[in-house]
């Protein structure tokens, strides 16, 4: 790590000593700006960062932080098409993918717009003849379902979208399969039709194993009920490898492209999102992408001390690396941004999860954390206890839509209720004098009430963003999923990291093609650890 950035993690730790004597009580107490002076707006979203363990000096750090790790140059040359993922030797360009304006970017001194363009043009007449029924299943009955076949970015993103943006959901019934697990393919195809069904298959390189597995499946159990015929009229293809496409039966003009410069993660723009499109309707799917080009043009240009992807992340490291605190929750009060926390899962933990700086030197401070959550109010019956009482601090990002997508406003205002008094009481807590209080106008007895006091003490201090929002429509899931890319951009760039990479998963893979003769009993596994070996054994012995 640079050395100024180094020494600038040391002024974080200093920070967090001075303000460790501090409570976020007092902290309110004492500012009555507080609220003001630590919010923001930014295209469709709101950020209130009052409730973390911050003042303007603590602030003022972080802020030089960002300056001296590079986070405005790094920004500045992913955006020109700089090849910043040094591993893989590539551009990172999925702002190129939904950017608005008419002008021209390049990458390798291409023009890569026009190709954009031309993919997106495709992709919505696809939509709209296939929503129509203009285009239709090889019996010529009007598609109603749509497998998308992938797994990872090609699965974690469509599937989360889709379900996101439920109630722009018409026409086209979407469905997702990623797990090699037979069971994922079978409880999915239990359901369907064959006249009537369409199938994505999402890979890249059309060699991904488990995709494939996937997609020969599918399509022996449409040519069993349809003919071989019917594959091309049912099945459509996003990748580059336009031969094998043709050798699976996929006409030429239903395969769509996508850039090595796209990563896997941050794909959901480009024709990987072929089955959100087709679910919530190229007009809705533009918003979508018009969502997130707002929010990379607030990234690209606003002052970092009101650039609302750069508080998020040095807030992260700010308890990462000063803190020490391990995990992050992300908790939409929205039941239907169910896979959020995991779709962030995949974006944050493999992006960021790296113990080795850019130039290969070995990393000696604490990276990635890792993410996780569920929807409210679900979560408060589970896991709240450990984040309110527990010896882990966890640091919280709450989610809330100021109007709900039903016709139960008493439900939605309970949610929003409950969304706002959870960062309340994480950052209140409750004393022992107030627990005293409370039981002793309860009736309880001197005894009763020293025996149950420590049980009902919440410490409180415990940080938290809010982010809101007037309504969750494709513009605004835009602007999120686009902030938190942002936001793990600024704090790959600040741990020196390449976040653009994923090494991580290749060894499970090497080794998985090794093992599958051995696990279906065509090899012996001598040259395998005892483990595995004996883990071979018991299987084939259960078998």
């Amino acid at each position: 790590m640079p050395k100024n950035v180094a020494e600038n993690l040391a002024k974080l730790k200093a920070e967090q000593n001075r303000l460790s004597r501090e409570h976020l009580r007092r902290m309110f107490k004492n500012d009555p700006q507080r609220f003001s002076n630590f919010s923001l707006n930014s295209g469709t979203l709101f950020l209130d960062y009052s409730k973390n363990i911050v003042d303007q000096e603590a602030m003022n750090v972080l802020l030089d932080l960002a300056r001296n790790s590079g986070v405005e140059q790094l920004r500045d040359k992913m955006w020109a098409g700089e090849h910043i993922n040094l591993t893989e030797d590539r551009a990172v360009m999925h702002m190129a993918l939904r950017h608005q304006g008419d002008d021209d970017l390049h990458v390798d001194g291409e023009n890569v717009s026009a190709p954009i363009r031309t993919v997106l043009a495709a992709m919505r007449s696809y939509s709209a003849k296939l929503r129509n029924g203009e285009i239709a299943g090889s019996t010529g009955t009007k598609i109603t379902d749509v497998v998308n076949i992938g797994i990872g970015g090609s699965d974690l993103g469509p599937a989360m979208v889709v379900r996101a943006l439920s109630p722009y959901v018409s026409e086209i019934k979407p469905h997702f399969v990623s797990n090699v697990d037979g069971s994922d393919i079978a409880d999915t195809l239990a359901g369907l039709d064959p006249e009537t069904t369409l199938f994505i298959v999402a890979s890249k390189t059309f060699t991904t194993d488990e995709t494939m597995t996937n997609a020969n499946s599918a399509r022996k159990w449409l040519a069993e009920a349809l003919g071989d015929k019917a594959v091309g009229d049912h099945f459509v293809a996003v990748s580059t490898n336009l031969d094998a496409c043709a050798e699976f039966g996929i006409q030429e003009d239903r395969i769509f492209g996508f850039w090595d410069w796209v990563g896997g993660r941050y794909s959901v723009w480009s024709a990987i999102g072929l089955s959100v499109m087709l679910a919530i309707g190229p007009e809705n799917f533009d918003e979508f992408l018009a969502g997130a080009a707002e929010m990379d043009q607030h990234f690209l240009t606003a002052p970092l001390d009101k650039n609302m992807p750069v508080i998020m992340a040095l807030l992260g490291v700010w308890y990462r690396n000063a803190f020490g605190y391990s995990t992050h929750a992300v908790l939409p009060y929205d039941e239907r941004m169910g896979r959020f926390a995991a779709y962030l899962q995949q974006q944050d933990m493999e992006s960021n999860g790296k113990s080795v700086q850019r130039d290969g030197s070995t990393v000696d401070y604490a990276t990635g954390p890792i993410v996780w959550g569920e929807p409210g109010t679900n979560g408060q019956h589970a896991f709240y206890q450990l984040i309110h009482q527990g010896t882990d601090v966890i640091p919280v990002d709450f989610l809330i839509a100021a109007q709900g997508e039903t016709d139960y406003p008493e439900h939605h205002e309970k949610l929003v209720a409950n969304c706002f008094a959870q960062s309340e009481a994480l950052m209140l807590g409750k004393t022992a004098d107030e627990v005293r209080s409370e039981l002793e106008a309860q009736g309880l007895s001197d005894s009763e009430i020293e025996e149950l006091t420590p049980h009902k003490v919440f410490p409180g201090n415990r940080p938290s963003n809010t982010i809101m929002y007037q309504k969750l429509t494709p513009k605004t899931l835009g602007n999120l999923i686009a902030l938190y890319e942002h936001k793990v951009f600024v704090q790959g760039a600040i741990w020196n990291v390449n976040s653009y990479d994923q090494w991580g998963v290749e060894l499970g893979k090497q080794l998985a093609k090794a093992l599958l003769p051995k696990v279906q009993g065509s090899a012996d596994a001598k040259d395998h650890d005892s483990s595995t070996q004996g883990l071979l054994e018991h299987f084939h012995a259960l078998r």
